[in-house]
């Protein structure tokens, strides 16, 4: 298996795509860029994640930073970390939701976001010209620890003047967490411990990087945490991927919410007490410009990616945002996705209009996505695919900020090309799974005519 390798970091499986040299590559293009200063380093639970910690600190001691490890953690919580020591970066290593022999490297800036496409190609640049700026036996870096970094965070959180403890406390709420033995195995029930819950059903919450399923918080993964809220008779369920970014929700009949619908109920919270725009990318439900427009606000298209939706929430001056894989991105907190206030949020919210997860679910629109693919036979361009489609469609509304877009009246299809396949993917939205996959037939049968 080859490395992947992005603007905002590399991944791979370890001790092939991933390993000792490129790790130590890639982390010293990275220190270099910096020129020197405080990184804070985080990881996953994953079972190379301690190794891969004593590579990238020597690493980055060796061009000069300042290292402070924070150990097993959320991968917003990392970028906590940035704003309250002030660091030029922060690192995370975690491979998000792929399976437990993967590992990578996430980069931030100093303002805590990932690297945006300017910043990561000239971390590339030194990378691929090994142009690394180690330092002598007098200058490197040194190690310190912050073993108080979640404790910090969550109070963060429950400082925002929307999240009531007392509320929370007082709904008397019994709710049902699956961590996938990740970096949330610990921050969820201390979270919920300092909301004032008192009832805490803990699936899979031993942080030993073994995932008991597939780690990606998807509906065919889930059939545990389910049955966990009905044999225990929760009110609610939480489902964090590995690093604890993204965020699931389970009903009290054990019934799940839905990614997309995740995002859907934190606007819906949020918005009914400070106006403003709202930011979602591309591929995201058009539950979010539902609840948007509910309140007669706007809601913003971004191309694919957590950083290109942060980069479109600050041109648009946007209150929240986020991604519809259960990616809750407040600014209130910082510019990323953050499981942990997502959750909060949402327990606010139900603990306050008293409603239940799926009487507030039933309340929405439904939507399904669809999700296909073209496989492109060799010497087939894809962006010559794109443009036919476009040119196809040519009459309706169409996006090109990201591939190629098309918004019907009943739903829309949204083609991007892999950059690490030769295949283009396709997904598509309507109010019933029939028709979302009608319109993804009739796109691949004018793709393969």
């Amino acid at each position: 298996m080859s490395l992947m390798i992005s603007v905002s970091g590399i991944r791979g499986i370890f001790g092939s795509g991933l390993t000792p040299e490129n790790l130590v590559g890639f982390t010293a293009a990275y220190g270099t860029w910096l020129n020197g200063g405080t990184v804070v380093l985080g990881r996953d639970s994953r079972t190379t994640g301690e190794l891969c910690e004593r590579i990238v600190t020597a690493t980055l001691q060796s061009v000069g930073c300042d290292v402070i490890q924070l150990g097993i953690v959320p991968t917003p919580t990392v970028a906590m970390a940035v704003h309250k020591h002030k660091a030029q970066g922060g690192i995370v290593i975690s491979a998000s939701h792929n399976p437990a022999q993967w590992n990578a490297l996430k980069l931030l800036n100093g303002k805590s976001e990932f690297l945006d496409a300017s910043q990561g190609e000239e971390v590339l640049k030194i990378a691929d010209e090994k142009a690394f700026k180690f330092v002598s036996h007098d200058k490197i870096g040194q190690v310190s620890t912050d073993p108080g970094i979640l404790s910090w965070h969550i109070n963060k959180i429950l400082e925002l003047p929307y999240i009531d403890r007392e509320v929370i406390a007082n709904a008397n709420l019994s709710v049902a967490i699956d961590a996938v033995n990740g970096a949330g195995s610990y921050a969820v029930p201390q979270l919920l411990d300092e909301l004032g819950v008192k009832t805490v059903h803990k699936l899979f919450c031993i942080p030993d990087g073994n995932f008991p399923h597939n780690p990606e918080p998807l509906p065919k993964h889930l059939e545990d945490i389910c049955n966990e809220v009905k044999e225990k008779g929760a009110d609610i369920g939480f489902v964090t991927d590995p690093d604890a970014d993204r965020l699931a929700v389970v009903d009290e009949k054990g019934d799940l919410f839905g990614e997309e619908y995740t995002l859907a109920a934190v606007l819906d919270f949020y918005l009914a007490k400070y106006k403003g725009p709202v930011c979602v990318n591309l591929s995201s439900s058009r539950i979010s410009e539902d609840i948007a427009k509910k309140y007669g606000l706007p809601c913003f298209r971004s191309a694919v990616g957590e950083i290109n939706v942060v980069t479109k929430m600050k041109e648009e001056g946007c209150v929240m945002g986020g991604e519809g894989n259960g990616g809750v991105i407040n600014p209130d907190l910082h510019y990323g996705r953050d499981a942990l206030v997502g959750i909060a949020m949402i327990l606010q919210f139900f603990a306050e209009e008293k409603i239940t997860a799926s009487a507030y679910r039933k309340s929405l629109p439904e939507y399904i996505i669809s999700k296909n693919k073209i496989e492109l036979h060799t010497g087939i361009a894809p962006d010559k695919v794109l443009e036919d489609i476009k040119r196809h469609y040519q009459n309706e509304k169409i996006s090109t900020v990201d591939g190629v877009k098309i918004d019907f009246e009943h739903g829309w299809v949204h083609l991007r090309k892999s950059n690490t396949e030769p295949i283009i993917r396709i997904y598509s939205e309507a109010n019933t799974a029939k028709e979302a996959n009608k319109m993804a037939n009739e796109i691949i049968r004018i793709c393969n005519s």
